[in-house]
């Protein structure tokens, strides 16, 4: 039995779980560069983890109001899951600040 609440749809191990706490937690914590840190190690581990791109890309729009940034990763995002509304949802909302619609 899983200490998470909730399934495992990407099927991560329990490191990839266990950073993306990890990343949760400094963002809750305002240690914005050690969130930023965490997601792209994982990332260089697995590039394609959908969970910490996602969390990647709202970290710099939402916190970094880097925007193109955020863009361009739910846009990887979108490539590799096109149904993800959640991806969808807030690309849409960072292109209006980036004037592409």
């Amino acid at each position: 039995m899983s200490d998470y609440a909730f399934d495992n749809t990407y099927d991560l191990t329990s490191e990839q779980l266990e950073s993306l706490d990890n990343a949760e937690e400094e963002m809750l914590r305002n240690n914005l560069g050690k969130a930023e840190e965490i997601l792209l190690d994982m990332l260089k581990e697995d590039g394609e983890c959908i969970p910490a791109l996602n969390n990647l890309a709202h970290l710099y729009g939402r916190h970094f109001s880097d925007f193109e940034k955020a863009v361009e990763i739910y846009d990887k995002v979108l490539q590799l899951e096109p149904d993800n509304s959640w991806a969808r949802d807030a690309r849409r909302r960072y292109l209006r600040y980036v004037g592409r619609d």
